[in-house]
């Protein structure tokens, strides 16, 4: 690159009927300092040490780890409080007419999916897959992350879905058994609005129909585990394993199926769930981006925090090293480069003056030739 520049400058040079000096050595120097100096950065991240497994674990590393995030995990709690008030207070309570009853007449029925069972496959069956990660792997950034965003995912889904629920007050389809028991309607004269005569806690239950919280909260667990697996098995490798997505759509379709019986039940419209798994993929998505790169990525195996940390240990491994290489080249590159090109009163007499920098006599032996 530094001899095509002095070629040009040379062949500049010869149109001009004086002696003119250029003096090349900033530009030549700040050029030649640039590229030795990346390659000096180069040669040096080549001589650090990989940062090996095993080394950050619980109980090297958990505690710092979590009191970093301890605003994060303050949030937490705050949303669980937040989903707890919208638990207790009460949902709107929607006009229901005698004549929209014809809708609403499906058959009080249990939950094939119990409400504590929805905890176990949302957050513990993911943290049962986290914990043998961490067995496998020994890396307590991903286990960390991994738990502080699964845990976000579920409780962002459930205040947000608890709180739509409160809003919209939409009754479930097995309305009309909650609000009268025994079977027989009692409506007002006037607005022909329901006069509910069941028990006051299976009622508020009744308006709580849109979104579905089963489905949401399924979805908000097993879409990111989806997400987590699919990083940790490399199922965007390029490669064509199609068996890879085969594991990563297995706990989505756990959720599916949750979500079916939601709608099996009668406790639920099919619009209701599909909001819900809506609500539940777009949340756990967001929070698995939150804290790893996409799964197709170079790196989407692992953390941001944790790549974060080895670059932090790298540029601290060995700065000596690097400081040495930049100042070798430096100090190589402090020889001022200052060209001559003589005044041109013929063809025959041309000439060049080099200082005695080896760099350049090397240019000036290549144009020669």
């Amino acid at each position: 690159m530094g001899i095509e520049f002095l070629a040009v400058l040379s062949k500049h040079g010869r149109h001009q009927s004086s002696f003119i000096p250029i003096h090349i050595s900033a530009f030549y120097l700040s050029f030649s300092f640039r590229c030795l100096e990346s390659r000096a950065r180069a040669v040096a991240e080549k001589k650090m040490p990989e940062i090996q497994l095993g080394t950050h674990t619980i109980r090297s590393h958990g505690t710092r780890v979590a009191r970093i995030h301890m605003h994060d995990w303050l949030i937490l709690l705050l949303l669980v409080i937040i989903d707890a008030v919208l638990n207790i207070i009460e949902p709107f309570h929607r006009f229901v007419g005698e004549g929209m009853m014809t809708d609403l007449r499906y058959p009080l029925k249990d939950n094939t999916i119990p409400f504590w069972a929805v905890p176990i496959v949302a957050i513990l069956l993911p943290l049962a897959v986290f914990l043998v990660y961490y067995f496998i792997r020994k890396d307590v950034y991903d286990f960390h992350h991994a738990i502080l965003g699964l845990l976000f995912s579920v409780l962002i889904t459930a205040v947000i879905t608890d709180a739509v629920k409160d809003g919209v007050g939409r009754p479930r389809p097995d309305f009309f058994w909650r609000c009268f028991p025994d079977g027989k309607g009692v409506f007002d004269p006037l607005t022909s609005n329901v006069q509910c005569t069941g028990d006051k806690g299976v009622i508020k239950e009744g308006h709580k129909s849109f979104p579905s919280g089963h489905t949401s909260w399924s979805f908000a667990g097993l879409v990111y585990l989806s997400w987590y697996l699919s990083g940790k098995i490399r199922v965007f490798d390029r490669r064509g394993h199609v068996a890879k997505l085969c594991l990563i759509f297995l706990p989505i379709l756990v959720a599916a199926m949750i979500a079916v019986s939601r709608v099996d039940d009668y406790w639920h419209h099919w619009q209701d769930v599909f909001a819900g798994g809506l609500i539940g993929t777009i949340i756990a998505s967001f929070c698995y981006l939150q804290f790893y790169p996409p799964p197709y990525d170079l790196d989407g195996w692992g953390p941001h925090a944790y790549f974060q940390m080895l670059s932090e240990s790298r540029n601290g491994a060995q700065p000596s090293t690097v400081n040495n290489e930049i100042h070798h080249a430096q100090s190589a590159e402090l020889q001022a480069v200052s060209l001559y090109i003589p005044p041109q009163h013929d063809a025959d007499t041309r000439g060049i003056s080099w200082d005695s920098s080896p760099m350049l006599r090397g240019s000036q032996n290549v144009r020669a030739h």
